[in-house]
């Protein structure tokens, strides 16, 4: 597998120059051992990859995101399904003049750690199950002005006990708008990133459903991505309140009721069951219900996944939502269970194209550095897809293409007369050495 064949589609989006810098730097990486460093990655190059021109490449501005998309964009054509998901990813560091560095929540140590934060948006081909991350952009904590810290007062509550504040509404106040809301910074910014994203592709995928985890699960998310022309699938604290819609009769005056009963997860009527299997000692089912929230202005599409252990009788469900009431409740399903292919992206990324190793502190190159490991993944789900070498893991793409290096240099120092076949059967050889999931014969 010729690297640069697999690069040559990039032509279009970097210069020449930085275009062969990674070409070089990719052949170092996949097949190097150790820490993922610039230093790491500049002894394992071959002619013109210096550690000068790794520090020259990582202090470059790349368009990441472009060059993903041209990565990509042959492996997802044709596809019927295609979904945008996204998530966020924390990368421990200790110190404090990394670039963006502060106190994230790691849910893999659950508590905040010092570390830098990542915000990666990936397109999933549902067929194939397969998670392309195409853009990756750090989170940076806004900083809380500390000017007047000490200087507030905690205000006295005067105690009245002959006058009780009045029931109802205050005076004055009117009803608002839940589709127009005003989106946080946060928000504004995922926004931004999403609507780049959109207009990279136009109409070459046809994307029309945005997955994320339950940070999204409230009214400024789905509208936020509603406004980018997309619908929301995510979910809801499990004990959120939802109610049926209103079905009985008007009362004569004032406007119509809205919200009829409540839902009650622990006792949900049988016709809206949809799905139930028992498998052990665990029962499933599942519901399919359009119901009210009241912070949301719409009626959502809610799946309710209850489990049951029939030898404890002990309870609990899963509330999943999507704001297109005509998607089938299977899918929705499907689609939220496929969102966790980015994480292992993360893992990936992580494990083998150094994500956890960059030193680099400074803005550009720990852009460069995050962005360099998710590319890495991409590319190399790309490679794991020829099968002609028989290759199921990272680590057997790795093995195999260490062993290739080890081999040109052996040819280096060979008789020119050697015969091709011992060639071929010492390469053969080499790219098998280490390999956990060995295919013989492989052409």
């Amino acid at each position: 597998m010729d690297i640069m064949a697999f690069l040559i589609c990039l032509d279009n989006c970097i210069d020449k120059t930085t275009l062969s810098r990674l070409a070089t730097i990719v052949d170092a990486m996949l097949s190097m051992t150790g820490r993922v460093t610039m230093l790491g990655i500049s002894r394992w190059t071959e002619q013109g990859g210096s550690y000068r021109t790794i520090q020259r490449f990582f202090n470059t501005s790349i368009t990441w995101y472009k060059i993903n998309w041209f990565l990509i964009r042959k492996a997802l054509t044709g596809m019927k399904e295609i979904l945008l998901i996204a998530d966020e990813t924390v990368v421990t560091k200790s110190g404090k003049h990394t670039f963006g560095v502060d106190r994230f929540f790691s849910s893999i140590l659950n508590k905040p750690v010092s570390s830098i934060s990542f915000f990666s948006l990936s397109l999933l081909d549902v067929q194939n199950e397969t998670s392309y991350s195409i853009m990756t952009e750090q989170i940076e904590k806004e900083k809380k002005n500390t000017e007047n810290k000490g200087k507030k007062k905690k205000a006295k509550k005067k105690k009245n006990s002959s006058k009780k504040a009045p029931k109802g509404r205050k005076k004055g106040s009117k009803n608002k708008d839940k589709k127009n809301v005003a989106l946080s910074s946060y928000h504004l910014w995922a926004q931004g990133l999403i609507k780049k994203v959109l207009n990279l592709i136009g109409a070459e995928i046809e994307l029309r459903i945005f997955v994320f985890d339950g940070a999204f699960g409230n009214n400024e998310s789905l509208q936020m991505v509603k406004q980018c022309g997309l619908e929301l699938i995510s979910k809801l604290r499990y004990d959120s309140a939802l109610w049926f819609p209103y079905t009985g009769q008007y009362a004569g005056r004032g406007a119509y009721k809205k919200y009829g009963e409540k839902l009650d997860y622990t006792n949900i009527s049988k016709k809206h069951l949809v799905s139930s299997e028992t498998k052990g000692n665990v029962r499933t089912d599942i519901y399919n219900i359009q119901l009210w929230h009241k912070n949301f202005p719409e009626l959502l599409n809610i799946v309710v996944i209850k489990k049951t252990n029939i030898m404890t009788n002990k309870v609990a469900h899963v509330v999943l939502f999507s704001s297109d009431l005509e998607l089938h409740w299977n899918k929705i399903i499907t689609y939220y269970r496929l969102r966790f292919q980015i994480e292992f992206n993360f893992r990936d990324a992580k494990q083998h194209w150094g994500l956890e190793d960059f030193m680099n502190i400074k803005e550009k190159p720990v852009y460069n550095g995050a962005n360099l490991s998710m590319f890495m993944v991409n590319l190399s789900q790309i490679l794991l897809q020829n099968q002609s070498v028989g290759l199921l893991s990272m680590n057997d793409l790795k093995t195999w293409f260490r062993g290739h290096k080890y081999m040109r240099t052996i040819i280096k120092l060979l008789p020119k007369d050697t015969d091709q076949t011992i060639i071929q059967e010492l390469q053969n050889e080499l790219s098998e050495i280490g390999r956990i999931n060995l295919v013989k014969n492989a052409a």
